[in-house]
Parts: structure tokens; C-alpha cells; sequence
């Protein structure tokens, strides 16, 4: 039989903050008991969005906040335009027709027909389902939760876009950089992880060879690793690159894993092109194993995240969590995260990533001195505990009876 208590629960997290945070969270929490949440996104699976509304949910369930979560469904096209949209407002192009307009709006229209949000709050994740507040008599507040690169958006989509967001109680961005000209009240949340999942809590070196060996992923040179979906804007071909260029000084296997999102159409396509590059010592991987990431990010003598956009590098959270030194994108959130020479290394371009694989591949010391800052960091910024304890704050902004309100 199940042990349903298994689950994790906040007092779980005392371990990490402390049992004056856990009460902290507690009490926040006992005012917000009667509240109905739901999240709204485009994927059950891949990508970061799906993986922190996985644990987030469990999470604000176990402290007696009913929260729920649905996703929205669609055909080819529709999925088309939006990871258009996604790669535009992370400052690409984008030939913004009106058929393209037709077909977003419909299919969010439909899923707005089909899907009954009668809550207290919802969470509108990203731009896929960001319409959908067209479609609804609010009872509560609606908010906006924008995980991409805002930076540079595509303007001529943001003027598009920026009437739906208008209509929103609060939106909710990853860092100040991203602020954008709305109505809206903006808000800052950094992702965060979930330390007790398959992919974060520890292995034994039997469970990691294990998982390895199953991947026949070779452990007889220092393993350089990168996990992410397969996407341009993770500079998958850039990381090839840079380790073919390190590898003339240090022996090494690289090791490409990723998975397509359900969401992604343009996944299979980069999967694909990166199999042209894969020889004996560049592995390239599209599998759906969790426990292997958490083996590669526990094993691996240095992490990359050679993003040229990146709201928030999960990935890198979660290898910096496991003590290993990592290497990021000098973008977006990843600027957050890593403190350039401290616990990690910032890069701007192939070269500078592949001198920085030489240099820790060749320094033992230095791995150890950066992993173990960069398990520090992620303990004291970026566990999903205060990720919670944002969203309720958040939440208690609003009036606290929200039924007594007109959100009409």
C-alpha cells in the first residue's frame, strides 16, 4: 500500500530554514486556510514551469491552501504560434499576422469554454493561456506569472499582448530587469527548487554508476554536462563547440541531456540538428529519466548553462544545489544565481566557456570551493520554501475576504 504521508510536507523543510522560518510560513498561512488556488499553464511535462507547478502545488496543499492546476490544450498551430511568441518576447522575430492573432485567441477561447476557473485566485502562467481572463467573471484575483526573458521583447508583440496583461491584479515576473510598461502592479519572484524530488534529494555513488551505466554514459574522464530542453536559446551547438575547443588541453565526455516539452514543436528539430555533432565523447541524450539528471548533476565535474536567454536557470539551481561547480550564461536570472568566480562562473561567449571547462577540469580545489558556495546559495535563496512564502504574502495583499469584493 501507498504511504500517502510520504508527501512532502513544510516541516520537511526545517532541515534547511529552520523551524522559526517553518512557523513563520505556518502562520502566514493559517488567515489564507479557506482560499481555492488554481494554476493555469500549457505542459504537464518539460520545462522548468511544469516541474516548480508539480512540487508548488503538493507544497501549498500540504499547509491547507486548496490549490489545483490545469493545462490547456491545443492543436500544432496554436503551439506553433506561441513558442513564436516565447522565442519573440525573448527578443526575436515574430511576422505577427492577423491568422496568427485568430488562431491563439480561438484556441484559448475553447480552453476557456471547457476549463471552469471559479476559484478564489488564479495563476496564469506565461502567454500561452494569457487570454483567458477575456473569458471569465473574476471572483478573486487574477495573476499573471511570466517565467521568460523580458528583457528585450519583441515590441510590436508586447503591444499586442499588453491589453490581456492590463487586465490582470498583479503580475509576477522573475527579476526587476523584466518590468515592463503596464497597469499592473509587477512583483518579483525567483523560481526555486524542490530539495526532495527524484531529480534533487541525494544518491549514493552505487545509485549514481547505476544510472550511468544504465545510459552506458562512460565515467572513465571528467564528466562536462549540460541538462536542459532542447531549444536555441539554451545554446546547445555553443556548448558542443566550446567543449570541442576545451578538449585540445583536458580529456573529458561531454554529456548533452534534454527532453522536448510537450508545448516546444521546435524540440525534435534541435534534438535532431545536435546528433550530427555526436561521437564517442559527445553523447547526446533525449530521455525522460529524472534519476539519471540528478546522476549527472551529482557526478559531473562541471555543470554548463550556456543560455542566451534564461528567465531562471532551474538547472543551474539544481547543480549548484549538489556542490558542483557550474558554469552559466551571463543572462537573465542565471545573473542571480551565480556570483562570477565566488560560486560559479559567468560566460558571455564559446570562448570564455571552454577556458573555463579547461580551468576546472584541471582544478580539483576549485570545483570543491565553488560547489560548496553555490550548495550555500541555493539553501539560502533558492529552496521552494520561499518561493511559498512569496506567493502568500501575495496573497494576503489582497483583501482578505474575497468574497466581498467585486472583481467584476
Amino acid at each position: 500500500m501507498l504511504n500517502h504521508e510520504s508527501l512532502v510536507q513544510i516541516d520537511d523543510y526545517v532541515q534547511y530554514i529552520g523551524p522559526g522560518t517553518v512557523e513563520r510560513i505556518m502562520k502566514k498561512a493559517r488567515p489564507l486556510q479557506d482560499l481555492h488556488v488554481v494554476n493555469v499553464n500549457s505542459t504537464y511535462y518539460g520545462g522548468g514551469v511544469a516541474e516548480l507547478l508539480g512540487s508548488m502545488t503538493i507544497l501549498m496543499n500540504s499547509i491547507g491552501i486548496k490549490t489545483g492546476w490545469r493545462v490547456i490544450q491545443g492543436s500544432p498551430d496554436f503551439f506553433s504560434i506561441t513558442k513564436k511568441m516565447h522565442n519573440a518576447l525573448q527578443g526575436g522575430e515574430i511576422n505577427l499576422s492577423d491568422r496568427k492573432k485568430q488562431i491563439y485567441e480561438e484556441v484559448v477561447y475553447e480552453n476557456a469554454i471547457r476549463t471552469h476557473l471559479e476559484h478564489d485566485v488564479v495563476i496564469i502562467h506565461d502567454p500561452q493561456p494569457l487570454p483567458m481572463i477575456k473569458h471569465y467573471r473574476k471572483r478573486g484575483p487574477w495573476i499573471w506569472r511570466g517565467h521568460v526573458d523580458l528583457s528585450q521583447p519583441n515590441q510590436e508583440l508586447w503591444d499586442y499582448l499588453r491589453p490581456f496583461v492590463d487586465r490582470y491584479d498583479a503580475v509576477v515576473f522573475s527579476i526587476p530587469e523584466y518590468t515592463q510598461p503596464v497597469n499592473t502592479p509587477q512583483l518579483f519572484f525567483m523560481p526555486a527548487i524542490d530539495p526532495f524530488s527524484i531529480k534533487n534529494h541525494p544518491l549514493s555513488d552505487d545509485e549514481i554508476e547505476e544510472r550511468l551505466a544504465h545510459h552506458h554514459i562512460p565515467t572513465d574522464l571528467p564528466l562536462v554536462v549540460q541538462v536542459s530542453r532542447f531549444d536555441t536559446w539554451k545554446d546547445p551547438q555553443g556548448v558542443v563547440e566550446a567543449f570541442k575547443i576545451a578538449r585540445q588541453e583536458v580529456d573529458c565526455t561531454l554529456v548533452l541531456l534534454g527532453n522536448v516539452a510537450t508545448d516546444d514543436p521546435e524540440g525534435p528539430q534541435v534534438y535532431e540538428s545536435l546528433l550530427e555533432s555526436q561521437e564517442e565523447r559527445i553523447i547526446i541524450l533525449s530521455v525522460q529519466d529524472t534519476a539519471l539528471v540528478n546522476a549527472l548533476q551529482s557526478r559531473a565535474a562541471v555543470v554548463l548553462q550556456k543560455s542566451l536567454r534564461e528567465g531562471f536557470g532551474l538547472t543551474v539551481a539544481e547543480a549548484m544545489w549538489k556542490g558542483t561547480a557550474v558554469i552559466g550564461g551571463n543572462v537573465g536570472g542565471i545573473r542571480y544565481q551565480i556570483e562570477d568566480g565566488i560560486n560559479g562562473f559567468l560566460v558571455n561567449n564559446v570562448q570564455e566557456a571552454a577556458a573555463r571547462i579547461v580551468q576546472l577540469v584541471k582544478d580539483k580545489d576549485l570545483r570543491q570551493r565553488l560547489g560548496q558556495a553555490a550548495r550555500e546559495t541555493v539553501q539560502q535563496k533558492f529552496l521552494l520554501s520561499r518561493n511559498l512564502e512569496q506567493y502568500l504574502d501575495l496573497f494576503s495583499s489582497f483583501e482578505t475576504n474575497f468574497t466581498l469584493r467585486n472583481w467584476s
